[in-house]
Formats: C-alpha cells, sequence, structure tokens
C-alpha cells in the first residue's frame, strides 16, 4: 500500500495473479487528501477501497517492495527439522502454504578464527558474511539490498528508511542482535528494544508541531491521535465520503493505534523531566541491566512473550499503516542468556515447565537456556531444548500471523506477509562449540513468497551456500547487486524460485 506521497515502486512483476473482482466506486478519493487531514505521515492508513480506482483494481494494484529479517536466537539443530511440522516447528503450520522452509543451508564461509560461533553465525544471518568487527558486519544484508535497488535515493519523506527493533539479552556484539546493515557493515538503523522508543520511532510526531525539545513534551502530554480527532470524527461520521466497509476499516486502525499507544507505554521506564507520571516499568530488562556481566537474567515466560507481543504489534502495525517497508526485527539475541521459568502450554496441551537454572543445577551463565543447545546429542530427547524451540517459532509465528489477517490485505487480494519478502532465520544448525562446520552448516531458513516468486507450501532441502541462496532471493526482487565477493561465481537456486 502506498501514502499518497509514498510512491509504490512494486517488486517486478514475474507473476500472473488472477485479482479479486472489484466493488468500489469508479472515481477515487485521494489518498493524499485523507491522509493531511488524519496527520499525515505520522499514523497512516489502511488502504481503502475508496483511494484505488477500479480500473487500478481491475488490474491488480501491485504492492510495494519490502523486505524484513525475522531473528530467533540459538537455532534448530539439524536433526530436529528433518520432523518437519511433526517437531519444533509445529507453531507454524497454520502458515505451512505462505513459507517456504529451506533445510541444509550452509553459513561455513561465516566462520571466523578466534570469534565465538554463536557471533559467526548471527553475523552471516541474512549478510552471508562473516563478521567485519565488534560492531560491524562484514556486507550488506539482503533488506538493505532490496532497499538500495528500490529507492536508490532514499525513501520517501514521512517513512522510516529501516526499522529494526527487538526483544533481547545478550550484548557483547553488535551483531548478536542487530540484523539489518548497510554495505560497509555499519548498522543500518538504531536498535528500539523498548516499546515506547519503537511507537515514537513510528508513530511519535504529533501534527503541526515541530520537531525538538518543545514538540518532544508536549507530545508527552498528549496522544498522537488527539491531534487529528476532528478528522476523525468526519471521516468516520455521517458527512464521510468514506462507505461503510472503508468507515469501519479506518475507525478500527485509529483505535488499534491508540491501543497499541496504551500498550506502549504502559511499559514505560519510569517518568521523564516535565512530563505526567509515567505507568509502571516494564518487567524486561534493556540496556546493560538486561546482560549484566554477561551472566544471564531471571524472566518468566510469561513477562518474556507480554514483552515481545508487544513489540511484535507495534513492528507489524507500522509495516500495515507503511511506515516502514524495509528492517529487522529480532526474538532472543545470539547466544541469549536468559533463565527462563513457568509453563508451556500451546493450544491447551501443557508442552514444559521451564525452570532452566533448577534443570541445569547451575548458576550464572551455566544456568541459562543456551546451555541446552551446547547439551545437544541427537541420540536423546533434548526435550528441554525442544520446548525452548518450539516457543520460539510459536512466537515468531505470532509476528508473521499479524501480517497476515484481514487487516493486513492488500489491493491485490493477497495479504502483507505474502507479497513480502520476509526472511526467518537463525545463528546455528547444531549447538555444541566443538565442531564449527557442523555448527554452522544446516542453518534453519524460511521466507514468505514476495508476491508469488518463491515456492512456499514446501519444506526443502536446498543444500546450498546461504550467499547463493540469498543472491537467487535478491535476483528474484528486482535487485543487481549481489552479496560477497565479486569474483565468486554466482550459483542460482533454481529450487527456491516459483
Amino acid at each position: 500500500m502506498s501514502n499518497g506521497h509514498h510512491p509504490t515502486i512494486p517488486f517486478p512483476d514475474t507473476t500472473h495473479q488472477k485479482p479479486r473482482e472489484p466493488a468500489m466506486p469508479s472515481k477515487p478519493i485521494s489518498r493524499r487528501t485523507v491522509l493531511r487531514g488524519l496527520g499525515g505521515a505520522a499514523i497512516g492508513l489502511p488502504l481503502l477501497e475508496e483511494m484505488v480506482g477500479t480500473s487500478a483494481a481491475a488490474a491488480g494494484a501491485s504492492p510495494p517492495a519490502r523486505a524484513f529479517n525475522v531473528f530467533f536466537g540459538l537455532g534448530i539443530p539439524a536433526p530436529l527439522q528433518t520432523e518437519g511440522f511433526r517437531g519444533v516447528l509445529e507453531p507454524l503450520t497454520p502458515l505451512r502454504e505462505k513459507l517456504l522452509i529451506m533445510r541444509g543451508v550452509d553459513h561455513v564461509r561465516c566462520d571466523q578464527s578466534g570469534t565465538n560461533a554463536h557471533f559467526d553465525g548471527a553475523s552471516g544471518a541474512f549478510t552471508a558474511t562473516p563478521p567485519g568487527g565488534e560492531a560491524k558486519s562484514g556486507g550488506a544484508s539482503i533488506d538493505q539490498l532490496v532497499r538500495r535497488a528500490h529507492f536508490p535515493d532514499g525513501t520517501p519523506e514521512g517513512m522510516v528508511p529501516t526499522l529494526v527493533a527487538g526483544t533481547f539479552f545478550r550484548r557483547s556484539r553488535v551483531g548478536r542482535y542487530v540484523h539489518s546493515y548497510n554495505p560497509d557493515g555499519s548498522v543500518a538503523a538504531t536498535m528500539q528494544e523498548r516499546p515506547r522508543d519503537l511507537f515514537d520511532r513510528v508513530f511519535g510526531s504529533v501534527g503541526g508541531l515541530a520537531e525538538g525539545g518543545d514538540a518532544a513534551r508536549q507530545r508527552m502530554k498528549r496522544s498522537v491521535l488527539d491531534a487529528v480527532v476532528d478528522q476523525y470524527r468526519y471521516y468516520t461520521g455521517a458527512n464521510s465520503p468514506l462507505g461503510a466497509t472503508s468507515k469501519s476499516r479506518t475507525k478500527d486502525h485509529l483505535d488499534r493505534i491508540r491501543e497499541y499507544e496504551r500498550r506502549a507505554f504502559a511499559a514505560g521506564d519510569g517518568p521523564t523531566p516535565g512530563s505526567p507520571p509515567r505507568p509502571r516499568r516494564s518487567k524486561l530488562k534493556h540496556g546493560g541491566h538486561a546482560d549484566p556481566g554477561g551472566q544471564g537474567i531471571d524472566i518468566t515466560l510469561d513477562e518474556l512473550t507480554r514483552g515481545w507481543r508487544t513489540m511484535a504489534d507495534l513492528y507489524a502495525l507500522a509495516i500495515q499503516t507503511d511506515r516502514a517497508r524495509f528492517g529487522s526485527i529480532t526474538f532472543l539475541a545470539a547466544g541469549e542468556r536468559i533463565r527462563l521459568t513457568g509453563d508451556y502450554v500451546y493450544r491447551g496441551r501443557k508442552m514444559w515447565t521451564f525452570d532452566d537454572a533448577r534443570h541445569l543445577d547451575a548458576s550464572g551463565d551455566k544456568g541459562c537456556s543456551h546451555e541446552w543447545w551446547h547439551k545437544f546429542d541427537e541420540k536423546k530427547k533434548n526435550d528441554a531444548l525442544r520446548a525452548h524451540a518450539h516457543m520460539k517459532m510459536r512466537e515468531v509465528a505470532y509476528f508473521l500471523n499479524a501480517l497476515d489477517g484481514d487487516e493486513a490485505r492488500e489491493a491485490n487480494g493477497k495479504t502483507i506477509l505474502e507479497n513480502s519478502m520476509i526472511t526467518i532465520s537463525t545463528e546455528s544448525g547444531d549447538g555444541r562449540h566443538n565442531d564449527s562446520r557442523r555448527e554452522l552448516s544446516g542453518v534453519f531458513h524460511a521466507i514468505t513468497g514476495a508476491g508469488g516468486r518463491f515456492k512456499t507450501g514446501k519444506i526443502t532441502d536446498v543444500g546450498a551456500e546461504g550467499i547463493d541462496v540469498y543472491n537467487t532471493m535478491l535476483e528474484a526482487t528486482g535487485c543487481k547487486e549481489r552479496i560477497g565477493p565479486g569474483k565468486r561465481k554466482y550459483k542460482r537456486v533454481d529450487k527456491i524460485r516459483a
């Protein structure tokens, strides 16, 4: 979808999709006009029927190019991947037709002698290159190459150029938790790890206020939606030019922003000088408190998932309102250091009771969940590891589902999830540190269809280097730039192309 002043630059059209039948007026309402009244780029809007002409809808309006990287820590050991949706991948089952699961992806080229394999694997995720230092990758991530291909002069005004966010608890090196990089290896955007910071990054400017201290102080005293309340009433009222369906969508959309704003600020981190008192502190730790000396933190499953889901909902809303088309989101850092407790229930079934420190009979970092990956043994049941991996897939699926509902449906009849290139990956195919080649082989990958460009609905043994998988993905989405050494021969992975 496109906010009037955000040009829609689609992936090159390589498919022939039958559009749904239009049911809308022949003369569209200007999206720019509506947006001007509703706070412009500060809040965005869903694409309404009245904003798309009949001819455009009949032709199957092309969605914009989007690329996002979804990272989860520690990985899924390659032997467990062979179980498909019967094992730890079960939470992805409802999305199976919209995902291509890729097994046998090799990131061995990302191994850097003398560096922890957690860091090497995390740096290689979405870049297929070894790290370039403590705070740099070895090269561009795939989302940034897609952005450069479609917006060579920069993204339009009002759009967040790159959105990076996440919930994570290991900070020793940036590559453990940031997964969007420029070609020179620098981070593509500042990491947003607090819900209120993410909300402000996306929706925080109040219409009519200049940026700076005064705007910031006023922002603290009013909702971002207070600036558009009169137009909100007009477009959802009796004299609105919108039809009943679009009025309902507009109301629901703005109500959701209000709801997410409240959620974000309810997880605030204490009062700001000169502002009204903040609600209670977030139960999640941030900054150095999230990684005290690398020894790990104690956290309940409820605290973890509530914090993550607030972030995931806000990030998905940013995409739905066309405030972001590129970036990354992280659920738990590479080599995460948490001591998790609590009952894990999935669809009414009690899967496990997390109590890492007690089950490991250890304290500090040795009592953290990452130790289950170091203890992995394909000849044993690995029950604790399985429970953790299953839970990670549940939370990844939570984010993906937020882009696959009716509120995320676009003019071509498909959802944002289906129209975008969303890549899900991790750091390792085997958590044991005694063989880096094995550890960086068989790294779990899944991608969405990018508008029908990839063979979704399959689990495929690609048996290829990550660099070739990524370059095939880039080629499919219209990018001329490639990852990796210029002299290296490109090996197209045709089995993933639709």
